[in-house]
């Protein structure tokens, strides 16, 4: 009989649960991490700090990261000394058009090569991956000649058509739809769709994370490109914000607490997309390229 109420004893017993253990190798990379972390996340501190600042305390030393008395007039004065709104809404407008026409076209050819059977597939894809090795700034002066010819020079649809088509795109998007079951394209051919219904129907649904991916690259990329709207845009109604910040610097004087004010606005934009797709870049990064 003792040995049967012990026994339920220790049934009714709870058991406390047990204490996992951080091993000090894992304590080492948390603390590394968030290392990394704080160094990658002080500049844009600083920016924050410094916009809201006077020139002559931009500099200051040792830094004072929460000013005394912020200024916070330096973020009504960005919109009044230079047309910021006409800066922003350019960039807008090209970043926007050239982010959909990426997302269109690297869908459209990435589902070719990687669903399709033509002659020379692989080789073609090949050849139009190379180029990406090859830097922007060996073709630049021959796209330039080639945009003047073409009468696009100081307008916005030379950025847009140069930027419409990306070898990174093709090779992203394709990467994703190798993962996806040929069996899947097979069932809806014998269902009599065809390969444009295909591909709206069932790759572009399937393709989120991909697409998120590439939109966030392409958006961000585009956002804050600097050479390609300083080569093509002169007139100051067609620049874009990136080039409009140089208006702060005269011959005489930088406006630092000014430039930093106008950065962090145009932070804004990309933070926004950034949060909205994030969940879906992690996922896109994480199974793009299962198959290959």
């Amino acid at each position: 009989m003792s040995t049967t109420a012990d026994t339920a004893a220790t049934v009714r017993r709870p058991t406390r649960p047990r204490r996992r253990r951080i091993k000090p190798g894992r304590l080492a990379l948390y603390a590394g991490i968030l290392v990394i972390t704080a160094i990658m996340v002080l500049p844009f501190i600083w920016m924050l700090s410094a916009s809201l600042k006077l020139d002559r305390e931009v500099f200051a030393f040792p830094i004072q990261w929460i000013p005394e008395a912020p200024r916070w007039q330096n973020f009504v004065d960005i919109w009044q000394m230079i047309p910021l709104a006409t800066f922003v809404y350019n960039t807008a407008k090209i970043t926007v058009i050239v982010t959909l026409l990426q997302l269109f076209t690297s869908s459209f050819a990435a589902y070719a090569f990687a669903k399709l059977d033509f002659p020379y597939r692989n080789v073609l894809f090949l050849g139009y991956i190379a180029t990406i090795a090859v830097p922007w700034h060996v073709y630049m002066l021959p796209q330039f000649l080639m945009m003047r010819e073409f009468g696009l020079n100081n307008t916005h649809m030379a950025l847009i058509f140069l930027q419409a088509f990306t070898a990174f795109g093709v090779f992203l998007m394709r990467q994703f739809y190798m993962s996806i079951p040929d069996e899947l394209c097979e069932a809806a051919r014998i269902d009599g769709m065809s390969e444009y219904q295909i591909w709206w129907r069932i790759m572009l649904p399937l393709s989120k994370p991909a697409l998120s991916t590439l939109c966030i690259f392409t958006f961000v990329a585009t956002w804050n490109d600097f050479l390609g709207p300083m080569i093509y845009l002169t007139e100051t109604e067609l620049k874009t914000i990136q080039i409009g910040l140089r208006m702060f610097i005269s011959e005489y004087s930088t406006e630092y607490g000014l430039i930093m004010a106008a950065s962090v606005v145009s932070l804004i934009p990309v933070l926004i997309v950034f949060l909205s797709l994030q969940r879906f870049f992690v996922e896109g990064i994480a199974s793009t390229g299962l198959k290959g």
